[in-house]
């Protein structure tokens, strides 16, 4: 078992900046790839952006790429997730994810096994 708390949404402006973080718990940290995934009302769950488990890989949704950071403390047991430029598109409920079988960070929901409960952020105009 993998438990998975997001901490660090909130509201915030339009241009503004936000540093989420994703604490686990449960298992060796170091051996499973973590992304984080987005749900905006009335939407689907949509990948944002996966980091392997050594972090030495990362990939991003187009629509966040160059302006979101996803990185990794294993020795803290956390991933993060800095987004700068936040436009009010941005706003959703985001999860943090665990994926404890693949070599490759998954990009899809189906992906991963174990999920957080989320954080709302909130990005005004």
């Amino acid at each position: 078992q993998v438990q998975l708390v997001e901490s660090g949404g909130g509201l915030v402006q339009a241009g503004d900046s936000l540093r989420l973080s994703c604490a686990a718990s449960g298992r060796t940290f170091s051996g499973y790839a973590m992304g984080w995934f987005r749900q905006a009302p009335g939407k689907e769950r949509e990948f944002v952006a996966a980091i392997s488990r050594g972090g030495g890989i990362t990939y991003y949704a187009d629509s966040v790429k160059g302006r979101f950071t996803i990185s990794r403390e294993n020795a803290k047991n956390t991933v993060y997730l800095q987004m700068n430029s936040l436009k009010p598109e941005d706003t959703a409920v985001y999860y943090c994810a665990a994926d404890l079988t693949q070599a490759r960070p998954p990009l899809v929901v189906p992906g991963y096994d174990y999920w957080g409960q989320g954080t709302q952020v909130t990005v005004s105009s």
